[in-house]
């Protein structure tokens, strides 16, 4: 009963024995993510359009690296080959979670509102910590989406400047929106897009949106008869020198789709689909472009008369719904991934060139196991010399129980911490290694100081509190060394490292070396 009294009923063991229970738990529920060195996974080789200095390679590296965390993936490694590639790397995750990832890294990440077409706002208004994902919500059996984001003072006014006398117009927000293109598109297709909508108001519409003062999309409708073909072939002819591509409907003669590469146009064809968008009747007739992916239009939102008259607001929201025809929960999954897509990439910005995204290939665990092998082995040798030393250092057999115990403890709780929310590679294992060496010197400091002041007047109480101010010293001034690390942009192979050693000496100070100063005090001071 003494014991229990002494031991199992301290708070600073039973802190210890909470936090085990609670860890150990997580971990059967949840299980620990293991790095791609340990269990393979998948590398997306990505060539970028042109070389790179060493500061936009940091920029590329940063942003893409921003983009992937924000969509919540747990170990991505982004590394720079040279001047012009980049491996990204990841575990061993679904087929779609690697699609959408290599969708998230090409998306060149261009924000833009256009109304009337003006500028009203581009990505760089944006105050990237400020952008937000609000849950589907489902009015009416059709699933919604948004993503908030607040905008710079500077943005602010230029926006309300060009809404200004702009109300009830849509605001057409684009990502991505393509440059130097032309659309090509088949008239039969046209008038189908939308039940109610004529092929004359579906094209009024189209060009309504697609106008930008800076770099308007044109759209030439296509019909079957030679007239057509060659008023289409005239207008290409005439615009080679301002535009390098054309969207083209598959569906559309083959000679003039040869006419426009031998004009030397990268003509991408696309699917009835694809060249299909979604219109919006905002009044009886009157039709306006809603969405439509191929010319990165997310929404199209009809100005509120209260933001239109000058005053200047920072609060916006980008919003759409999922499409009517899946079932309800596709619309839910649908109207997630969106809104965590479009959060990602403007959480992470623009990339500072353009990218091209190559055939992801598997990384095979062959190496892994014995990776895993060693770095075990490594920690198990680090933790049996550590209490070796101690032990002889001060000749206390008792100090080993209390030196094993806190050390494989703070371990577990490492490992726990990082498996749950992060993932365990090379350089956490290293920095778990490292807080071997911290937390035997933090034991030391508090056995030093119980053993030769134990016979003075002081409580146990004041005693450990003069070792921990040392011990609290010492840890503080590790996570400030780690910080740089920690946040690095440039240097991921050694976040892992930094993130072990600061949760390491965090937990050391918060919970095993009290449980370990607890146990020491109470048998040498007590005794």
């Amino acid at each position: 009963m003494n014991i229990k009294k002494s031991y199992i009923l301290d708070k600073r063991i039973l802190v210890l024995i909470l936090v085990f229970v609670a860890l150990a738990l997580l971990d059967v529920h949840y299980g620990l993510h293991f790095g791609i060195e340990f269990v393979g996974g998948t590398q997306i080789p990505v060539t970028l359009q042109k070389s790179v200095n060493a500061t936009e390679m940091g920029s590329l590296i940063s942003t893409i690296q921003q983009r992937v965390s924000t969509f919540g993936l747990k170990q991505v490694t982004v590394e720079g080959v040279g001047s012009d590639e980049v491996y990204v790397s990841l575990p061993s995750v679904s087929s779609a979670s690697i699609n959408k990832t290599s969708s998230i890294i090409e998306s060149q990440g261009d924000f833009l509102g256009v109304v009337n077409g003006v500028q009203a706002i581009n990505g760089t208004g944006i105050l990237p910590g400020s952008i937000g994902v609000v849950p589907p919500s489902t009015i009416n059996n059709t699933v919604e989406w948004a993503v908030t984001f607040y905008i710079t003072d500077t943005a602010a006014t230029s926006f309300a400047r060009a809404v200004f006398g702009q109300a009830n117009k849509p605001l057409y927000m684009f990502l991505d929106r393509p440059t130097g293109t032309i659309l090509l598109i088949n008239g039969s297709e046209l008038g189908n897009t939308t039940a109610g909508v004529s092929s004359s108001e579906a094209e009024s519409a189209i060009k309504n949106a697609l106008a930008y003062n800076k770099d308007p999309i044109p759209l030439i409708v296509v019909y079957n008869n030679n007239a057509s073909i060659s008023a289409a072939e005239s207008y290409i002819n005439a615009s080679k020198k301002s535009f390098t591509q054309i969207f083209a409907s598959a569906n559309l003669p083959s000679s003039l789709i040869n006419y426009s590469k031998s004009l030397n146009y990268t003509v991408k064809l696309e699917s009835k689909g694809n060249m299909t968008p979604s219109f919006t009747e905002i009044g009886v007739g009157n039709f306006t472009l809603n969405t439509w992916s191929l010319v990165g239009l997310l929404s199209s939102p009809q100005l509120n008369p209260s933001i239109t008259n000058g005053s200047v607001g920072d609060s916006y929201q980008i919003s759409g719904a999922a499409p009517t025809t899946l079932a309800y929960a596709q619309k839910l999954s649908y109207a997630t991934n969106t809104s965590k897509t479009i959060s990602s990439i403007l959480t992470g910005g623009a990339l500072p060139v353009q990218v091209i995204v190559g055939t992801p290939t598997s990384i095979p665990p062959t190496l892994g196991k014995s990776s895993l092998d060693i770095s075990i082995i490594a920690l198990v040798s680090a933790i049996i010399l550590v209490s070796a030393f101690i032990v002889i250092r001060y000749r206390k057999v008792f100090l080993v129980g209390p030196i094993l115990m806190t050390t494989l403890l703070e371990l577990f709780i490492i490992i726990s911490i990082i498996g749950l929310v992060g993932t365990i590679d090379l350089s956490a294992f290293a920095g778990m290694i490292a807080v071997v060496g911290t937390g035997v010197d933090a034991q030391i400091i508090i056995t030093d100081e119980i053993l030769s002041r134990r016979s003075a007047s002081e409580g146990a109480k004041t005693i450990l509190g003069n070792a921990f101010y040392i011990v609290w010293a010492d840890a503080i001034l590790l996570i400030i060394a780690m910080l740089p690390l920690f946040f690095s942009t440039s240097m991921v192979e050694v976040i892992g490292f930094s993130e072990s050693t600061i949760i390491g000496a965090l937990m050391g100070v918060l919970v095993t070396r009290p449980a370990y100063g607890a146990i020491v005090s109470r048998h040498f001071i007590n005794s």
